[in-house]
């Protein structure tokens, strides 16, 4: 269905091919997965099966890529729009009507399907992926991950032969995550659709891949496999495969089923050393008193925060209205320096709405919002960016200058820091940005990179960041976990809306669980996603019952 015959894409002024040496095919009826390092090309060769390289990156494409019998360089990304639905990494680009409804009849209108047909359609993808509820919204009032299963309702409807899906579940709460790749493998397994994406959330995709094509390093070309023995070599592996390797698994699970069932000799050797059981039932394992902080710094490798009586945000009985709609009711919030919360919930439960309260994007409509003395929403802006930084989850809000270089040297000037900062912040989270390069021909996950940077240089009290993982790799993600600690051991708060429950595990203290716009628990992170079915990291689904969050967990125990 869709054939790569020695393909290589150069952009236009680039030193070297953003991939080269692609060869291989995608059967009908497959769903492959591409996977590798951020950087490595692996949007480009998405982008080239639906026509956008060249026709609308420009460039330079060299070999040959078809799809079904169509080649790519000489058939317009309209002239394929029949065969191939795409939906790239950022899904306000893709929408082209304002309302959910509108925006799945969409393509069916442009291919002339007919009105009948349409409605079936529209209704099916509707309760395939939970949106009845959103049919008559704007797109505009949508959260992240609600549009983005708009988006890839949108291209579902016309019921193409092939789907190219960048980065599908980057912005969905894990049950939602879990709807889509249902959907998919549904499609792939009845109807015999190809599925092409790219995922860097592997713990999610892995057991849904039929084969998956590793692109190991920038320009190197792709190994090709079953996900088993791609993860044997790959640089990137979720955590099921990295405590596969540590405990000397073979040959690696990828699934949590397959690693409890060989993980009864690894929970006697970690017996005894912090992950033990007190006996409460909860929903996913007996839940514990929380760990003393000396126990708590040995085994979680996390700063616990000081008992410092100030805050640095406060939030009383804050609800927020959006039109209609009830974004937050009743929230309470203290956060103080040096700690790290992460916000979870549904899509929609109001994340992103109590960040941008905080950041004075949001009025509210009742309650109160204090921020290092200030009311955010009143407060002058000169005054507020010395207390608050937000990261987005569109990073290119927060960027403007023509390069990387420039963007980086208005940063130290706005923030009155040091030349160099924030070029050095960047460095360190992802090496091998170019100063020449243009911001809009970055990944996602380099755009991420270089707008947390910018907003890190001026080292606010307070720092927000929303998705800050979208579209990194797990190396990049190590690196940010190490930034964002460093702050918060130097005092800085630190609040994360995510939906990423390894990060969560990894670096927060706390977790703070939306639902509906309100609070519904607040706690030691050990025990809320320890509790939580949905909210649970895989290390902890393996172990069960004892108690640990992370592979750094028990390596280090184990050593």
């Amino acid at each position: 269905m869709i054939r790569f015959e020695d393909v290589s894409v150069t952009y236009e002024g680039a030193a070297r091919p953003a991939v080269q040496g692609v060869d291989f095919e995608v059967p009908e009826g497959e769903l492959v997965l591409l996977v590798g390092p951020s950087g490595t090309g692996k949007s480009t060769i998405l982008n080239s099966v639906s026509g956008l390289v060249p026709h609308f990156t420009g460039g330079t494409l060299r070999g040959r890529v078809t799809v079904a019998g169509r080649d790519t360089r000489t058939h317009k990304p309209r002239e394929l729009a029949d065969v191939v639905g795409t939906v790239g990494q950022d899904p306000l680009a893709h929408f082209v009507t304002d309302t959910v409804e509108d925006e799945l009849a969409y393509g069916m209108e442009s291919s002339g399907i007919a009105p009948a047909v349409m409605r079936r359609r529209v209704e099916e993808t509707l309760d395939l992926l939970g949106l009845s509820e959103l049919r008559d919204r704007a797109i505009a009032t949508l959260s992240g991950g609600q549009r983005q299963r708009v988006a890839i309702g949108s291209v579902l409807t016309p019921h193409p032969e092939v789907l190219v899906l960048d980065e599908p579940t980057s912005a969905l709460d894990p049950a939602a995550a879990e709807e889509v790749l249902a959907v998919l493998q549904r499609l792939v397994h009845d109807l015999g659709t190809t599925v092409l994406m790219a995922e860097h959330r592997l713990e999610r995709v892995l057991p849904y891949a039929d084969r998956v094509a590793l692109l190991p390093a920038p320009g190197a070309p792709p190994v090709l496999g079953t996900p088993t023995e791609v993860m044997a070599l790959s640089p990137v592996c979720p955590p099921v495969v990295e405590l596969g390797r540590l405990a000397g698994w073979s040959p690696l699970p990828l699934t949590v089923r397959d690693a409890r069932r060989r993980a009864g000799e690894l929970r006697e050797r970690l017996a005894g050393r912090g992950g033990e059981d007190s006996g409460r039932d909860v929903a996913v394992v007996p839940a514990a008193a929380p760990l003393r902080p000396a126990v708590r710094r040995r085994f979680l490798g996390r700063r616990t925060p000081g008992s410092a009586p100030e805050q640095v945000a406060e939030v009383r009985s804050l609800a927020v209205r959006r039109g209609r709609v009830d974004s937050l009711r009743s929230i309470d919030l203290d956060v103080r320096p040096g700690e790290t919360v992460a916000v979870m919930g549904r899509n929609g439960a109001g994340k992103s709405t109590l960040l941008g309260a905080l950041v004075g994007l949001v009025a509210p409509a009742a309650g109160s919002v204090r921020v290092g003395g200030l009311v955010p929403h009143r407060a002058a802006p000169a005054d507020l960016v010395r207390q608050v930084g937000l990261v987005p989850q569109e990073p290119r809000d927060l960027l403007y200058a023509d390069t990387v270089g420039a963007e980086c040297a208005a940063a130290d000037r706005d923030a009155g820091a040091e030349p160099g900062t924030c070029r050095g912040l960047v460095s360190g989270l992802l090496p091998g940005v170019a100063d020449d390069a243009h911001p809009r021909d970055l990944s996602e996950g380099q755009r991420l990179a270089l707008a947390l940077a910018v907003v890190l240089t001026a080292r606010p009290p307070l720092l927000l960041l929303d998705e800050p993982t979208r579209g990194l790799d797990y190396a990049a993600k190590a690196r940010l976990v190490g930034v964002l600690r460093a702050l918060a051991a130097d005092g800085h708060a630190i609040v994360l809306a995510t939906h990423d429950v390894e990060l969560a595990a990894e670096l927060a203290h706390r977790v703070v669980l939306l639902a509906e716009g309100e609070v519904i628990a607040d706690g030691p992170t050990d025990d809320i996603v320890v509790s939580s079915p949905s909210f649970a990291p895989q290390v902890t689904k393996i172990l069960a019952p004892q108690r640990w969050l992370t592979v750094s967990q028990v390596r280090e125990a184990l050593a």
